[in-house]
């Protein structure tokens, strides 16, 4: 019976989990509001659900803001890219949708513009984890992010779906905003991690102490 009310029972655990995906869901929206913050917070957004809430190390808003602060300036800059790009294509798309009828060859334009737009969407999957992981420049960042996401195909896929659907149940049920960012990244980081681990520089060598908390190894 003592057991049922531990702290450390599976149950209490699975619930703090819960909480602690809500509570940084909710904060990544609130500084996505101003939309220039939208890549730093991306970036802090997965930095903290994979090190607090996955690999349970440090205190998340802390990693959050540390996160979204060190890597503020590239965040931004590639976040307003990523934006300008996506809604560019986003009014193409709805253009050439809603004038089939009327403008030649607009089917073909709606394809072309559709491939565009996914594209973008698989290079953003990887830009912002990236960039919470490794020092690079912009252009840089860029260009990891299209190497990874077509040497990695099937997992970029899989990514790709779990955003889909993450979109359209909040696109239904609005509320899930306050869950989905996190839990979403969460899923995501099960494929990422272990992307990441084959272009991370492996310990000295086993037993020996590095003096650095190596999370991402585990």
């Amino acid at each position: 019976m003592g057991n049922l009310f531990n702290l450390d029972n599976g149950f209490f655990v699975a619930l703090g989990k819960l909480c602690d995906i809500l509570m940084l869901s909710i904060v990544w929206v609130l500084l996505c509001i101003p939309i220039v913050t939208i890549g730093p917070a991306n970036t802090a957004l997965y930095y903290a659900t994979v090190k607090s809430i996955r690999r349970d190390r440090g205190y998340m808003f802390r990693e959050f803001f540390k996160s979204f602060k060190l890597n503020f300036k590239r965040g931004a800059i590639t976040g307003v890219i990523f934006t300008f790009f996506t809604l560019f294509l986003g009014f193409d798309i709805f253009w050439s949708w809603t004038n089939m009828s009327i403008v030649k060859h607009s089917s073909v334009f709606l394809g072309i513009f559709i491939a565009l737009f996914v594209m973008i969407a698989c290079f953003s999957i990887y830009v912002y984890p990236i960039l919470s992981r490794f020092d690079m420049t912009v252009k840089q960042l860029i260009k990891a992010a299209v190497f990874m996401s077509i040497r990695h195909l099937p997992s970029t896929i899989i990514m790709l779906l779990i955003i889909a659907a993450s979109a359209i149940g909040v696109f239904f049920i609005p509320i899930l905003v306050c869950i989905i960012p996190a839990g979403a990244t969460l899923l995501i980081s099960l494929l990422m991690e272990r992307i990441f681990k084959k272009y991370m520089p492996q310990s000295e060598g086993p037993g020996e102490e590095t003096g650095k908390d190596e999370w991402y190894l585990e």
